[in-house]
Parts: C-alpha cells; sequence; structure tokens
C-alpha cells in the first residue's frame, strides 16, 4: 500500500482492492444508455411503484444501510434522487454496497417510483461501479465551508453545491447568446494572437513571457483591440473575438489577471451604433437565463428594458461633484477637498480621479456614461463639435463598469501624435511603452470608420446571476500557490453527515 495516502484514504484504497478482488474494475468502464437524472424524476409516478425502468449514473451524495436494504442519494448535473435497494434485488452483487463510500460513482437499473413518503425513488436492482473516490470529503462545518478551499478546489464546491454548476452553465448560455446574436448581426469571430510583441489597446502591465527558439520576449495580451482593427483594415468590416485577457494588476472583487472579455468592431459604425449593440447583447443573455427586464442585484433593484438612459461624463460630474469637467480650478479645489492627490497631475487625470471617487460608485443603472474627456481617450475618435470631448461611452450597473466603447480614431497621423504623447513618462514594464508601428501603418492603409465595443464577460456573468465577486464567476480564478494537504477533515475523519432517507 502506498504511503503518500492519510489514514482515511488508506482505509478507502483496502476496499478498492476489495472490489478488485470480486472481479469489478474499481475504476469503471464505459455505461451506455445513461438517462440524466433530471430525466428519471421527470418519469415518477403520482404515488407508488411503476414499471418503467430506468438506468442512470451518479456521485453517491448520502447512505444508509439498515439490515437487508440499503437507501442512498446520487447526484449528477441534473439533481439528485434516492435510491432503494436490498440483499434480496442485487444478489450476489450486495458486498459492493458495503464497499462503496460517500463521493464514489456508481450506475443503478430499476423501476421508478415514490416510497409512501412520496419521496422520488429508483427500485434498483442493479448496482454497477464506476470510480472509487480515494479522497475523504472535507468535514461538512469546516472544509466544506471554507471559501479558500472551495476556491482553490472548485471540483469540492461543485460536488457539494448544484447552485455552483448552474452557475457555471449560466455562464456558458451567456457566452452562447452573444454569439448567435453577433452571427445573427453579420459578425464574424476571429481568433487574435494571445502573445503579443507590443501590448496594447489598454493602459495595464502586461505579464512578460520568453520564446526561447526566437529568444525574444513576448506579452500576454491586455486587449485584442489593435489586432481587431487590423482586420477592419484588411476588409472584414464586422468582427468579434471572446477572449482571454491578461492584466499584471491587483485582485479584488470586480479583477482577476486572467478575464475574458468580448470586444467587437463594426465598419461604419460609431458609439451610438454600439449602444444599440450592447442593449441587444445585454437583454438577448438575460431572455437566455429566464430573467425579466426587472431584477434585483444584492439589495438594489436594475431595469434593463431597452433603451437605457444615456448622460454625459460632464453633466454627471456636476451632478455628483458639483464641477464641470472644463471647470480646472473648481476640479482641483473639489479634488483636494476629497483628499486626491493633485500635484503634478494633468487636469484631466484629476478630473478621471474625481469622477472615480464621485460619481462611479452611485450609477445604478443601467447607464451609459457618454463623451469622455478627449486626453484619457487615446485611441478614441474626437467629437467633431468639440475636440476636447471624445466619442466614448462607459456603461455602468449598480457602480460596476460593465462595458466600454469608441467612435473608433482612424487618422493615422493623430494616432501616432497621441500615442507618442502618452508614451511620454510611461514605465518602461506598463503597457504601451513601446509604440506599435505595425498597427499605424496599417491605419495608413485605411482603416473605415468605426465603432468598437468592449463587454467585461465575468462582470456580466456577476450581474445576472446574482454573484457579488468574480470568483464566483471563473471557474478556476488565481490563487497564490499552497502545498496540498488535509481538507478540513475532522480528527475521526469524519465528512458530510449522512441524512435520513425518506422511507
Amino acid at each position: 500500500m502506498t504511503t503518500s495516502l492519510n489514514k482515511f484514504e488508506q482505509v478507502r484504497a483496502e476496499k478498492l482492492e476489495k472490489i478488485a478482488a470480486l472481479g469489478i474494475d474499481p475504476w469503471g468502464s464505459r455505461f451506455d444508455d445513461r438517462q440524466p437524472i433530471g430525466q428519471v424524476r421527470e418519469l415518477a409516478p403520482e404515488a407508488g411503484e411503476s414499471t418503467t425502468r430506468v438506468r442512470t449514473a451518479g456521485r453517491v451524495m448520502s447512505k444508509r444501510d439498515s439490515g437487508k436494504a440499503c437507501f442512498f442519494d446520487i447526484a449528477d448535473h441534473t439533481g439528485r434522487i434516492q435510491v432503494l435497494t436490498g440483499k434480496k434485488q442485487l444478489g450476489d452483487a450486495w458486498p459492493i454496497l458495503d464497499l462503496t463510500d460517500l463521493w464514489d460513482l456508481v450506475g443503478v437499473e430499476g423501476t421508478i417510483g415514490r416510497t409512501r413518503t412520496g419521496e422520488v425513488t429508483i427500485f434498483a436492482d442493479k448496482v454497477i461501479f464506476l470510480t472509487k473516490t480515494i479522497a475523504h470529503p472535507p468535514d461538512k462545518h469546516h472544509g466544506a465551508q471554507d471559501v479558500e478551499i472551495l476556491l482553490r478546489h472548485r471540483y469540492i464546491d461543485m460536488i457539494q453545491s448544484p447552485e455552483v454548476v448552474r452557475r457555471f452553465q449560466d455562464r456558458s448560455k451567456i457566452l452562447s447568446t452573444i454569439r448567435q446574436y453577433l452571427t445573427g448581426q453579420g459578425f464574424t469571430e476571429v481568433e487574435t494572437p494571445t502573445m503579443q510583441a507590443i501590448p496594447g489597446g489598454a493602459a495595464a502591465r502586461p505579464f512578460i513571457t520568453h520564446h526561447n527558439a526566437l529568444d525574444i520576449d513576448l506579452y500576454l495580451r491586455i486587449a485584442p483591440e489593435l489586432y481587431l482593427k487590423r482586420c477592419l483594415v484588411g476588409g472584414m468590416e464586422k468582427v468579434f473575438e471572446i477572449a482571454r485577457v491578461f492584466r499584471n494588476e491587483g485582485i479584488d472583487a470586480t479583477h482577476n489577471p486572467e478575464f475574458t472579455m468580448m470586444e467587437l468592431y463594426e465598419a461604419y459604425g460609431d458609439y451610438n451604433r454600439m449602444m444599440e449593440i450592447t442593449e441587444g447583447i445585454v437583454v438577448g443573455a438575460m431572455k437566455s437565463l429566464g430573467l425579466p427586464m426587472q431584477i434585483k442585484y444584492g439589495e438594489t433593484d436594475l431595469d434593463f428594458t431597452p433603451p437605457w438612459r444615456r448622460a454625459t461624463y460632464d453633466e454627471l460630474l456636476r451632478e455628483h461633484a458639483g464641477v464641470g469637467m472644463d471647470d480646472t480650478d473648481g476640479v482641483f479645489a473639489e479634488a483636494k477637498k476629497r483628499g486626491i492627490e493633485t500635484l503634478g497631475k494633468d487636469a484631466d487625470v484629476v478630473v478621471s480621479e474625481l469622477f472615480e471617487a464621485t460619481v462611479e460608485d452611485a450609477l445604478v443603472g443601467p447607464i451609459f456614461v457618454i463623451d469622455y474627456p478627449a486626453t484619457l481617450c487615446p485611441l478614441t475618435k474626437r467629437k467633431t463639435t468639440n475636440p476636447r470631448v471624445a466619442e466614448r461611452f462607459e456603461l455602468f450597473v449598480a457602480g460596476m463598469e460593465l462595458a466600454n466603447a469608441y467612435t473608433e480614431l482612424n487618422d493615422p497621423i493623430l494616432q501616432e501624435e497621441l500615442f507618442t504623447k502618452q508614451l511620454s513618462g510611461q514605465k518602461e514594464e506598463d503597457s504601451m511603452a513601446k509604440m506599435d508601428r505595425e498597427f499605424i501603418l496599417a491605419l495608413k492603409h485605411g482603416m473605415p470608420p468605426a465603432g468598437g465595443l468592449g463587454i467585461g464577460i465575468d462582470r456580466l456573468v456577476m450581474l445576472l446571476t446574482g454573484s457579488t465577486t468574480i470568483r464566483d464567476v471563473i471557474i478556476f480564478p488565481l490563487m497564490r500557490p499552497k502545498p496540498v494537504g488535509a481538507l478540513g477533515l475532522d480528527e475521526e475523519g469524519e465528512g458530510e453527515e449522512t441524512p435520513t432517507p425518506s422511507e
């Protein structure tokens, strides 16, 4: 017996050997014609036992032997069901139940019915062993409730909490709906490089890696923007990508260093067109989950009935901070009053910090904040009526930024000037510390006027599933490495308590 197993795992490993001695493969084999448990439950009669035979499989979630009978619950991703069998029904296969532990995987065959208390039950005459679980389930009152354990070992969270599985199924539905909506609008999905020689498309610190064969440093992308715009130059007039992006920055309730962004570009569009698309995407995602247009997020009531409110950056700053974005003296005075450092900062940087401090958290939304200070938006087209203002919007819901969009700048001369200005003073390790001259060259070949949009998929899923932290919607969030050890077992090795079956 291997010494790498703890004493609880040793007990299970001994049972594994006994299963093998019975001529049964403890790791199972192909199990055809399996019906999902959710479908099996629908076949149950109103009362009593039926003649309808079922064949399903799942993980043993509870188990109680009572002499010549055995009750146990099994679960799969569609639900949970009680199984009742006995020595008479199983015959020579009866010993296998003594060797079955919580979280083992088994197949069952029998008739579907209800016990006298009305509990949907499979009256099994076959139990097929499919996989032995060596690790003991975590303690119900400690390990099974420990957030760090559940995030670090997400599969445990998924096994014991069906709502966690449903959340990630909902995420999949949202992504599928976005793809269907955009392809229905004539967009083509493309894939752009994850490793880039020059990171661009956002102001963020990138992760650096090294390509040994070429002997060059590369960067994990912080955004797919500059490559998607190259597609516009090449004649692909509507493109989108659902991309994993990477930013070497902090972790909090709405930020993870690796996250998912949907980014799209439409030739001959603008930021007004992007607002229409954003509403279509979000409303479509809500419908895919069966949500009404009015929902609660925490204690906040939200109404997603389109069209959504549009308000200018200047209008909202005046409303919440009492100053306009062009009132430099007023902005600096208000910033100092609120403890915002202003020394040596550009006026529009102070405006941005004041906006973040006074406006963003107050935005219940959904609301499109439009017309940002132009100096904050180096990739955005200026308004022809006011070059101080960029045709950009951000969508806010419950104080959280959900989307960012522009009328895209397609003037290569101005773009190069803005990049040059932005790069001055940048730290070498930050993004865009080198100019992407290949992108400038692409613009010189003619990029059509266009609208562009980015939506944070993780935040959208948070919103529509009622999750309060991004870690709940990223199936394997980044965690600090930690030695593998026991998962909250008590001294007796007890896992989840076994509930009494519904007889």
